[in-house]
């Protein structure tokens, strides 16, 4: 399987260890419009490095897009046009008009899978199998302040993992959406709270921030008689069950640790060979980006109703 990767940044770089250590596939090129950039990447994972982005064309079978978001459409339509199968970094697109250009260049015949890179983590594969009817959703993902991906503010950056998971685990879409969130040190927003309300009954409580003191990553789910709580980073949980006479029982929840970034790679390379539906195609990608938006108008809303309340109280 030939595979290049667009965009060797910082985490472009971790997609190109992980295709070099795949016996299953071969890093034939990498591309980025900082040449010195692209040939120090090269010389260090053993590929060529190309000048154009149409000098991939014909050369691989498939390619990690992992540029700035607001080039993911006009990169991913071009190789989906040249018959490259793609992974996109997420979010998808920075706004769902160039998600539907994606959308529009997936023929049937292509795979496009979206790096919701969250869904591979192990401690989430493990708490999938024990799902049933969600009541409440608790998450936290917070990171110290990085220069990185300051294109995008905190909710298409951070949160969209988490809208992604919640919208995966409870199978609806939100019928009420309320959140607030603040500009800090980039001229974005970086901290951020959403409260999605579904028809259902659940709720999920998100916060995200890239202006912390600490890493945080972490989700808590609360439904009959259950209560479940999982660290990302560390790939584990605790789940505490309730039973018919109040007795508590405290276990471990069950998780084979893993590298997410290589399961989500192996799952991609299974979709190109199989040609079968990734498990975050466009659609899953497209509609967490919607949420995520309807998320960011929300917080304009709230921002516009403090600027008024500051403007009587002068």
């Amino acid at each position: 399987m030939r595979i290049a990767v667009v965009g060797v940044g910082a985490f472009g770089r971790h997609h190109l260890r992980v295709i070099r250590d795949c016996p299953r596939a071969q890093l034939v090129a990498v591309f980025d419009r900082d040449p010195a950039r692209a040939q120090s990447a090269a010389e260090e994972f053993g590929c060529a490095a190309v000048s154009s982005l149409e000098e991939l064309f014909g050369r691989v079978d498939a390619a990690v897009v992992a540029t700035p978001t607001e080039t993911h459409a006009e990169v991913g339509c071009a190789l989906l046009a040249a018959g490259i199968d793609v992974l996109i970094e997420k979010p998808v697109a920075s706004r769902l008009e160039e998600a539907r250009r994606l959308q529009q260049a997936c023929s049937s015949d292509r795979i496009l899978q979206v790096g919701h890179l969250e869904r591979f983590n192990p401690a989430v594969l493990a708490l999938r199998e024990i799902v049933t009817t969600p009541l409440f959703f608790e998450i936290h993902r917070l990171s110290v302040f990085t220069p990185r991906s300051l294109d995008v503010d905190v909710v298409l950056d951070l949160m969209i993992h988490d809208i992604d998971l919640v919208l995966d685990l409870v199978g609806q879409i939100p019928a009420e959406i309320r959140a607030a969130g603040i500009s800090i040190l980039s001229s974005k927003v970086d901290i951020a709270n959403s409260r999605l309300a579904f028809p259902g009954g659940c709720i999920a409580n998100l916060t995200a921030s890239r202006v912390s003191t600490e890493k945080v990553r972490k989700l808590r789910l609360f439904q009959p008689h259950q209560y479940v709580s999982i660290d990302y980073t560390r790939q584990d949980g605790v789940v505490i069950r309730v039973s018919h006479g109040h007795q508590i029982a405290f276990e471990q929840l069950s998780v084979s640790k893993a590298e997410p970034l290589k399961l989500q790679f192996e799952s991609f390379v299974d979709c190109i060979q199989s040609r079968k539906k990734p498990i975050v195609g466009i659609e899953e990608a497209m509609r967490a980006l919607r949420v995520a938006h309807e998320i960011l108008d929300k917080i304009e809303e709230h921002a516009a109703l403090v600027k008024r309340s500051l403007a009587l109280k002068e």
